[in-house]
């Protein structure tokens, strides 16, 4: 026997493990045994086997839906996969992930088709900082070629020339759509487009995709970003037991599969393999039969109740929010170099769209750069440099353009520390300005808090011209774990911090994290809380004389910095004394903050509420002319009105 047929014998050895624990995973489905779904890559094995015989230990690897291959292949980890997918408390990652999400050193994976693309190349981008001759390896399908992040992906790559190593296994079928009916032109024109090496192999010459495997490989790790294109072909249905397929398409890669074909010119060999493959997956079966499951919790986490909380005075700094932002970078980038500054624009001279970033690039220019418009993409190589110790702080340059970034937030960067049974942590800071006032339309003047409050394993902090953002900033860098978002106002970067004086009234701040400030009357009752947060509360602080004076009410303000998690412990002391509470925010209020506050405030106090208000700009796009623009915006006459109910 030769030397080749040795090493081809340990080929098959490896892809039959992957088909057998595959096929045991799809009889535990049939039998009820497994919950949820499981996606096979039956057919496809030895594209996995190929590639990952040439990475290196510390290369890591991002895979999608259909991972198990993938994973057997880099992890060995055949009873954490089985565990895992029987939802056992040993698996991978818990039992939480299951087929789709797993996890395991530096093996990651996700459901979402394309998303893994920007955060594999994160992870790149990780490496060439660190320098370290690592390459990251991205499976994905053909039918993940229809997403746009993708080919942002691509542009940033290629741009940045990362060592990311693209493997788009191209089995012919997105589900059970034809590529003929989803894909137009050709597949290789694509990443060729961005000036991206292409490699072609297929799953049924092993001699070619082993050698061409090796050499994509070297030439990532070496030259830069490859695209690298496997033909291949599952023979299984997409998922569960759903197949359309022509039958005799099936059969024809049936018997053109070397896996079928070597088991049928070497029975013998094959049945030896095989006896040792299935005493080992049955074992493992039979192991894990009588394992118990996750308990509650060991999975969630349970929030202890928060101290309370001391207020002091509140001191001016009385320097702009803007420059108090950009004096965090300038001195917290210089002590720690795992800070990454990134965003559109944002270099020297030019600095951000609102300056944020003066200074920063011809100081640090190796922690800023400049990104394409490519919001998704970039969300998701923050993502990516998170994942590998990195301190990514993303500007996106208007809060509108969020929406755009969703499923990174989301789907990825809440979802990473539960999901893989809390082995990582996403420390992202996504920081963009919000807000109208400034006569830029519809698509640049919203605030959109709404969209992102109540994101699970999400902090979403709301800048306000009293509380040092300074401060604000420092407390996440030392404290946070997983993402944050900060909305900055776009007033209120010319504003000077803490500057703010009432008559007769105390200003003070607690000593939370992201602290709260209290206007109270300082010999007087309450007759009305007033909650609000971000650049609004500007207006409604400037307010609180006119409403003594105007119309005899002594309101007490809440002004917010945290608004998702809420801690409204100082809400509900307020309104204890007044029995009335008016939500004050910038956006429309429909389903909004207000709505939130006023019933977490009913649902904890068992005082008789006699007013509850909300006031929010109304619901129709915000208009670019003067006069318009005012009427829309939430303004201090809608606070005025409600006030006067108070006195009826």
């Amino acid at each position: 026997m030769s030397e080749q047929i040795k090493i081809n014998q340990s080929i098959f050895a490896k892809a039959l493990l992957i088909r057998k624990t595959e096929d045991a995973l799809l009889d535990l489905f049939t039998k009820g045994v497994l919950n949820g779904t499981i996606h096979t890559c039956n057919g496809q094995e030895f594209s996995a086997i190929a590639f990952q015989s040439e990475i290196q230990k510390g290369d890591s690897i991002f895979s999608s839906h259909r991972c198990h291959g993938h994973y057997i292949e880099n992890t060995g980890d055949v009873r954490g996969l089985i565990a895992e997918l029987m939802g056992k408390a040993s698996g991978t990652c818990g039992g939480i992930g299951s087929s789709q999400h797993l996890h395991k050193e530096t093996f990651y994976s996700n459901g979402i088709q394309g998303g893994i693309v920007p955060i594999a190349a994160g992870m790149a981008l990780a490496e060439t900082y660190k320098n370290t001759n690592k390459i990251v390896v991205v499976f994905i399908g053909d039918g993940t070629l229809g997403e746009g992040v993708v080919y942002e992906t691509m542009n940033i790559a290629s741009l940045l020339n990362l060592p990311l190593h693209i493997v788009c296994e191209n089995n012919m079928y997105a589900q059970s759509t034809k590529i003929d009916n989803s894909l137009a032109g050709s597949i290789l024109d694509r990443p060729k487009a961005f000036g991206i090496k292409t490699f072609h192999s297929n799953t049924w010459d092993l001699d070619d995709i082993f050698k061409n495997a090796q050499e994509s490989i070297q030439y990532a790790r070496s030259d830069g970003p490859v695209f690298h294109l496997v033909d291949t072909y599952r023979l299984n249905h997409h998922s569960k037991s759903d197949d359309n397929r022509d039958v005799k398409e099936v059969e024809k890669y049936t018997k053109k599969d070397p896996l079928n074909i070597f088991m049928e010119e070497n029975p013998k060999e094959y049945n030896q393999i095989l006896s040792k493959v299935n005493k080992e997956v049955s074992g493992y079966i039979k192991e894990l039969n009588n394992e118990k499951e996750l308990s509650p919790k060991m999975y969630v986490n349970h929030v202890p109740s928060p101290e309370p909380l001391k207020f002091s005075s509140l001191i001016p700094v009385n320097e702009r929010v803007v420059n108090r932002i950009n004096d965090f970078f300038h001195e917290f980038i210089k002590k720690d170099k795992n800070i990454i500054f990134m965003g559109e624009d944002v270099l020297s001279p030019y600095g951000g769209a609102f300056k944020v970033s003066k200074g920063l690039s011809s100081k640090f220019p190796n922690n800023v750069f400049s990104t394409p418009i490519s919001e998704a993409a970039i969300t998701g190589i923050s993502n990516g440099l998170a994942l590998k110790g990195f301190r990514p702080y993303l500007e996106l340059m208007f809060g509108d353009f969020i929406l755009l970034a969703l499923d990174q937030i989301i789907n990825h960067a809440s979802k990473f520390h539960h999901m893989y049974n809390k082995q990582v942590s996403c420390p992202i800071v996504i920081r963009t300005p919000m807000g109208g006032g400034r006569g830029y339309g519809p698509t640049h003047s919203q605030t959109l808090d709404k969209f992102i409050m109540g994101i699970d394993n999400l902090t979403v902090i709301a800048l306000n011209y009293l509380v040092d953002p300074k401060l604000i900033y420092t407390n996440i860098y030392e404290n946070q774990k997983h993402p944050t978002i900060v909305i900055e106002n776009k007033l209120d970067y010319g504003r000077f911090v803490g500057v703010a004086e009432i008559d007769y009234y105390s200003i003070e701040q607690s000593d939370s994290l992201y602290p709260i400030v209290k206007c109270s009357p300082l010999d007087e009752e309450p007759g009305l809380t007033i909650v609000t947060y971000g650049g609004i509360s500007h207006d409604v602080v400037n307010i609180i004389q006119e409403l003594f004076i105007e119309i005899d009410l002594i309101p007490e303000v809440i002004v917010l910095s945290k608004i998702s998690p809420l801690d409204i412990s100082s809400i509900i002391e307020s309104v204890q004394k007044s029995k009335r509470i008016v939500v004050v925010e910038e956006g429309s209020k429909e389903f909004g903050i207000g709505s939130e506050v006023i019933a977490q405030v009913l649902s904890h106090s068992k005082i008789q509420i006699k007013l509850a208000k909300r006031i929010g700009a109304i619901s129709v796009p915000i208009p670019s002319s003067r006069s318009l623009e005012n009427y829309v915006l939430p303004n201090t006459s809608l606070v005025k009105d409600i006030a006067m109910e108070v006195l009826l």
